[in-house]
């Protein structure tokens, strides 16, 4: 299957925020999503914003030292923040407690860590530094995904911007 794929320049944190919105707005009652971009790149700003939109309440905090975030969401599901910076080695995932998981979202920062004993990404966002602002892809590797990417261009506010594209079939 060809990834559908849907590019924008974001070019502040709220346009970042808008996007977490969309990707709350438009979630499929299940969803892998793997984050990719360096340090700085909004990885977290955007889980945060998608955390908040599909209702958690309080604090949500960067796992980046807890490496995992447990989240109940509004509709009674649970949410999964993952941030596998500070991991050496994938083995190290097993003390996480993941073992049977029955979350509806999964958000992962540094997916790639992990390997084999993650789930693969419905949805892979990869945010990039870009001067101002960041510029961000969103790639489908499942038919869940193709369809959740579909949806976030009815969604997304700058969906009518010509540098919104879907990409494959």
């Amino acid at each position: 299957m060809n990834p559908v794929e849907v590019a924008h320049f974001l070019p502040d944190t709220e346009a970042t925020e808008v996007l977490g919105r969309a990707l709350a707005a438009t979630r499929p009652a299940r969803a892998v999503v793997h984050l990719q971009g360096d340090l700085g790149a909004g990885k977290s700003t955007l889980a945060r914003a998608m955390l908040r939109a599909l209702g958690v309440t309080g604090a949500i905090r960067s796992p980046t030292y807890t490496l995992v975030e447990r989240y109940p969401l509004a509709d009674g599901s649970e949410a999964l923040h993952l941030d596998l910076y500070r991991i050496a080695d994938a083995g190290e995932l097993e003390f996480l407690g993941l073992d049977g998981t029955d979350a509806a979202l999964w958000l992962i920062e540094w997916a790639e860590r992990g390997g084999a004993l993650l789930p693969g990404p419905d949805v892979q966002i990869v945010l990039e530094l870009d001067q101002s602002g960041r510029n961000v892809e969103l790639s489908a590797f499942t038919e869940t995904g193709r369809l959740w990417c579909k949806a976030i261009v009815q969604e997304w506010p700058v969906a009518r911007d010509s540098s919104v594209h879907l990409g494959g079939s």
